[in-house]
Order: C-alpha cells, then sequence, then structure tokens
C-alpha cells in the first residue's frame, strides 16, 4: 500500500502542475483574455437578462410586429434588437437561444469527454483485444455523418433537450477516445509507469491517477473549441427543423422562423446569427490560446 501511494503523487503533481502552467501561459496571451471577455459577458447577459426583462421571449406582441433594432429608423430602446414577425424581442429570444445551445453544447463535451477518455485510456493503456475492440467500435461510429445520424435519430423521436444531446455525444466521443489512446499509448512507456509497476502498483492506480491527469493539458483545448462545434451542429439541427421545436427559442428555429423575411426584415435572422457568431469567435479565441500554450510547453520554449 505505501509504494503504491509513493507512485501516484508524483504523477498527480506532474499532470496538476502542467495544466495550471498552460492555463497561466493562456492567461498571458491578448486573445484569451478577449474571447474569455466576450464569453463572459455573453453568458452573463443569457443568464441574467431574460430574467429581469419584462418581455417574455415567447409572448406573442401584434402591434409590435417588425420592429427594426435601436441603431435604425423606428427602433426604440425597449427592443434593443428589434422584434420578429409575431412581436417577440430579437434581444431576449436570441439571449435564451444562447443559453439553450450553449446549455447542451456544454452538457455534450462534458458527457462525451469523460466517455471517451475513459475509453481512450482503457484502449491505449491496456491495448491488445480490448484496443481492438474500442477502436473498430471508434472506427465504425466515426464512419456515420453527423447529420445522417441526427436525422435517424431525431426524426423517429420526440427532439428535446435530451435527444439533441444524446446524438451530439454520440457523433462526438470517438474524437475524444482516438486523441487519448494516442496520448495513452505514449504515457504507459515512459519511466515514471515503468517505476510505478517495479514499486507494485496496480494497472488500475497507474491508469487513473498518473497516466490520466497528464491527459488534460493536451486534451482541453480540443474540448474547448469542441463546444464551439456542437453549437453549430444544435444550431443546424433547429435550422433543419430536427432540433427542439419552437416555441422555445433557439438560434436555428430563431434563424429558420424569419428567413423568408430577410429582404424587408433583415434582422429577423440576422441577431441571433450575430449572437451565434460572437459566441462562435470568443470560444475559438479561448481555445486557440489554449493550443498555443500547450505547443509552447510540449515544445519547451517556456
Amino acid at each position: 500500500m505505501a509504494a503504491e501511494t509513493g507512485t501516484s503523487s508524483p504523477a498527480r503533481g506532474r499532470g496538476e502542475s502542467v495544466t495550471r502552467r498552460m492555463f497561466r501561459l493562456a492567461w498571458e496571451m491578448t486573445s484569451f483574455k478577449i474571447g474569455l471577455g466576450v464569453f463572459t459577458l455573453l453568458v452573463g447577459a443569457a443568464i441574467i437578462w431574460p430574467e429581469l426583462s419584462p418581455y417574455d421571449p415567447m409572448k406573442i406582441s401584434v402591434r409590435e410586429r417588425f420592429l427594426p433594432p435601436i441603431f435604425l429608423e423606428g427602433g426604440t430602446w425597449a427592443h434593443l434588437a428589434g422584434t420578429d414577425q409575431l412581436g417577440r424581442d430579437l434581444f431576449v429570444r436570441s439571449l435564451v437561444g444562447l443559453r439553450n445551445g450553449l446549455g447542451i453544447a456544454a452538457a455534450a463535451v462534458a458527457i462525451m469527454f469523460v466517455i471517451g477518455c475513459a475509453l481512450g485510456v482503457i484502449s491505449g493503456y491496456w491495448g491488445r483485444w480490448v484496443d481492438i475492440i474500442l477502436m473498430r467500435i471508434t472506427d465504425a461510429q466515426l464512419s456515420i455523418p453527423v447529420i445522417v445520424l441526427a436525422i435517424t435519430i431525431l426524426s423517429v423521436s420526440r427532439p428535446n433537450p435530451f435527444t439533441v444531446t444524446a446524438v451530439l455525444v454520440l457523433a462526438g466521443w470517438p474524437i475524444y477516445a482516438r486523441v487519448v489512446r494516442s496520448i495513452a499509448l505514449a504515457e504507459r512507456e515512459r519511466e515514471y509507469v515503468r517505476g510505478a509497476k517495479i514499486l507494485g502498483a496496480s494497472d488500475l492506480r497507474i491508469a487513473t491517477l498518473m497516466i490520466s491527469p497528464n491527459i488534460l493539458p493536451p486534451i482541453a483545448f480540443v474540448a474547448v473549441l469542441d463546444i464551439a462545434r456542437m453549437m453549430i451542429f444544435e444550431a443546424l439541427f433547429g435550422f433543419l427543423g430536427i432540433g427542439i421545436q419552437p416555441p422555445t427559442p433557439t438560434f436555428g428555429n430563431i434563424i429558420a422562423d424569419g428567413y423568408k423575411y430577410l429582404v424587408n426584415s433583415w434582422w429577423i435572422p440576422t441577431m441571433p446569427g450575430v449572437f451565434l457568431i460572437l459566441t462562435l469567435i470568443s470560444i475559438n479565441l479561448m481555445g486557440a490560446s489554449l493550443e498555443r500554450a500547450r505547443n509552447k510547453l510540449f515544445k519547451g520554449i517556456v
């Protein structure tokens, strides 16, 4: 028992230290600060503003149909982003759409991260027939296009946050499994793993307490960038009509309902698109900064 305890601490500290250094290096980059600032502002507004606003995102107001945004003639401070064809406030609806889309994307990434990392470590560390079986399953899943998978599942079930999240998880976990497997294959040959085996540490302890923490830095930026990718898919499902259904606001169904008014009331499909683009840019800025920080660490620049 003493031998096992002694072997786990250095690896755990090593993994935590690398992760902290990576985030510290990313924080020193202007792009990371800009991305984090914009993302925090958007998320904060999405959480707080709909609760404080007097406008219900699903309430119809015939008198206020097609009101333009504040920066156009006829716009009012009451409706900063204007209103849609049913008189609903677009600013509130876009923020609720952001909250719904980001919540689904973050939940999907968290689940696929856990599943993919667990299967990747098992496949990479234990290898042999376990590796063969898991990687064949992974290859089979990767061969199915996301849209085909979504249409197959969501067309025979009632689209809701749970089923949309499930589709995203099924589409995304193989990527994590593949990446983590390659890292685990390299880590299992390192000297600290061999030393732990000599001291009597079990394979389970080595895999969970020594190898797994060292996977976090390389995979962190993948998870951050994947949130943006999942938001795009969620919006696409809504636009195609196989995502969360109206009247619940999502980026996809708001744009789908308003694109027919693009000529005369362009702000209806444009405003949610602006919120979506700003969110994606902020996430990509943070993810790219983490990737650069990770590359600096692993190339020995700092």
